[in-house]
């Protein structure tokens, strides 16, 4: 299972009541983590979560309330006792911004990777450093800086058949090394391949992050299925849609659209412009566009 918790909702500037946009999911114990703004080590501490858990960092780009709180982070985590590298990956061009932030901390108690990213064309890498079984992806999205949005991918073990195992004749100590996709060679010779005691195999876990960019089509190819879809929606008023354009953002509805297009399984909306007080008042012209929009609030948490 995976535990998802959107740290904060809003876009631009923090609020008294609602921290910027950031995404936390984990898995086994370990955690990646969307895009830091300032302030984010101390919604990971409102939320009951454990920064140290973090492995990877995944930066979408490089405004100011996608990456200022890296600093702030990156020192509460060297006082949480971490030793182990950490994993910053963003768009190529942002790591230059990055490298600088981070010099500002000073010497950190773990080692710091800072990967950059295609921005130019979709791309994808097995997030190791979390689980083997995790992928992302990568696809560019169409703001005023590069700008990318994420999918992470969550691979399931096909369910194990032990009546199949019996009637082969396999011992029960080599049932786990089956289950984790390993082909076994029983005392007789008989090889057994992983496929002949398990099932077929479930569909990973999907969970689409795309904020800051118009509505790009290709942002609906790009979370289709998904079981979770997080999308920006600055404002719910239609009269606020060519300025959005101008500015290269979208709207709730325009994300409402696209999750329906993706044929989503639920949509989380975030990136609230501050001037947006209580976006739960477009509730029900967005149910309309998608019943299972959720007008989020920051802290707001799903287990997959």
């Amino acid at each position: 299972m995976a535990e998802i918790c959107l740290l904060g909702t809003g876009g631009m500037m923090p609020l008294k009541d609602r921290f910027l946009t950031s995404l936390y999911a984990e898995y086994n114990g370990k955690a990646v983590l969307i895009d830091c703004g300032e302030g984010t080590q101390v919604a990971i501490a409102k939320h009951g979560l454990k920064m140290s858990r973090i492995e990877l960092i995944l930066i979408t780009h490089c405004h100011a309330d996608h990456v200022a709180g890296l600093p702030g982070l990156l020192l509460s985590i060297g006082n949480s006792s971490r030793t182990e590298p950490l994993i910053i990956a963003a768009p190529e061009s942002c790591v230059p911004v990055i490298k600088n932030l981070v010099s500002i901390c000073g010497g950190l108690p773990y080692e710091l990777e800072i990967r950059g990213l295609p921005e130019d064309r979709p791309f994808g890498f097995t997030a190791d450093m979390v689980d083997p079984m995790l992928s992302v992806r990568t696809l560019p999205l169409s703001h005023r800086v590069s700008c990318l949005g994420y999918t992470l991918l969550l691979k399931k073990k096909p369910p194990f058949l032990p009546n199949n195992a019996k009637a082969i004749g396999v011992p029960v100590e080599f049932w786990k090394q089956l289950h984790s996709g390993e082909t076994v060679v029983l005392e007789d010779g008989t090889r057994v391949p992983p496929e002949a005691v398990t099932g077929p195999k479930p569909a990973p876990m999907k969970i689409t992050y795309t904020t800051d960019t118009l509505p790009d089509e290709d942002i609906a190819e790009f979370a289709q299925g998904a079981d979770l879809f997080i999308c920006e929606g600055m404002y719910g008023q239609p009269e606020k849609k060519a300025s959005m354009n101008e500015k290269r953002h979208m709207l709730m509805q325009d994300a409402c659209s696209l999750a329906s297009e993706a044929k989503a399984k639920r949509l989380w909306l975030t990136h609230y412009s501050p001037a947006e007080k209580e976006p739960a008042v477009y509730a029900e012209e967005l149910h309309r566009i998608f019943p299972e929009a959720v007008i989020s609030a920051d802290g707001e948490k799903i287990t997959l």
